[in-house]
């Protein structure tokens, strides 16, 4: 009687490679599945405008009782942006330090490196989708801040439009900016790895830095090269008198010094990402 060897069944063999696309979707999925990561958002989206509008509210309702010496002229564009300026970039560091650094503390970038042996594309896909999802909530929050705050300070008559000089510039550069701010704690995650070190990195260079600089007798020639600077710089509409702004560059300039920084940081984040252990 004759017998019958069954042979296991062969797997068809790989087509192609790994793509960027499906690892694109997939980090997508990752950001809006992961709760932390849309209400620091929403976190930010909440501080920006709310105490946005109270420091508009507050301007409008001292205005009349202010001294017409005392009032300087009032950039009202910057005035109800500030609080997404100041506020907003300690919030955005926090979901893009922990787009990487979540993931070697749990020890899933392991599981993500195995579904995508291309660590570079990892890297490039998760930059890409934190950083779209930042532009857009960055710029609504950006226009939410400025049309709140202006009609709040309408009664002064120094309210801005979109159509006044500067004022798109100011509302889509800070929004900008904040991209800026959270893929630049994206970079410095992929190079320290590790959440709370990044923050406090990311405090360091925005908050600390800017005002031991200052401390320095030649802190007008320094103040320009700092990120920090490009907030000031990119949301004002009416550039006021003082040594230190008559230092800086132009708004897109000082702009371009922090791109210049976070684009550096990225590409040795990425050679970092790509040739260290999990």
């Amino acid at each position: 009687m004759a017998t019958t060897t069954r042979q296991a069944p062969v797997p068809p063999a790989p087509s192609g490679r790994a793509g960027f696309g499906g690892t694109l979707r997939s980090e997508f999925t990752k950001i809006g599945s992961v709760r932390s990561t849309y209400q620091t958002l929403l976190v930010l989206l909440a501080v920006s405008v709310g105490i946005g509008a109270a420091i508009s509210g507050w301007s409008a309702s001292s205005w009349s009782t202010t001294p017409p010496a005392d009032r300087t002229p009032l950039d009202a564009t910057q005035l109800s942006l500030v609080a997404l300026l100041v506020l907003g970039q300690l919030v955005i560091v926090v979901p893009g330090a922990l787009v990487l650094t979540a993931e070697y503390f749990t020890g899933m970038i392991r599981t993500s490196m195995i579904a995508m042996p291309r660590r570079i594309v990892i890297y490039v896909a998760k930059a890409v989708a934190f950083g779209a999802v930042a532009l857009v909530v960055s710029l609504a929050t950006a226009f939410t801040a400025f049309f709140l705050g202006q009609s709040l300070l309408a009664s002064t008559h120094q309210s801005a439009t979109l159509a006044g000089p500067g004022v798109l510039r100011a509302v889509i550069g800070s929004a900008l900016y904040l991209t800026l701010c959270g893929l630049f704690a994206f970079a410095a995650g992929a190079i320290l790895r590790n959440t709370a070190a990044t923050i406090s990195a990311m405090i360091g260079v925005l908050f600390v830095l800017p005002v031991l600089v200052n401390l320095l007798p030649w802190a007008n020639d320094l103040v320009r090269w700092l990120p920090a600077s490009a907030a000031r710089a990119i949301s004002a509409t009416i550039w006021k008198a003082g040594p230190q702004n008559s230092h800086l560059f132009s708004p897109w300039g000082e702009f371009a010094v922090f791109a210049a920084y976070t684009a550096v940081l990225l590409v040795v984040g990425g050679i970092l990402f790509r040739k260290r252990d999990a």
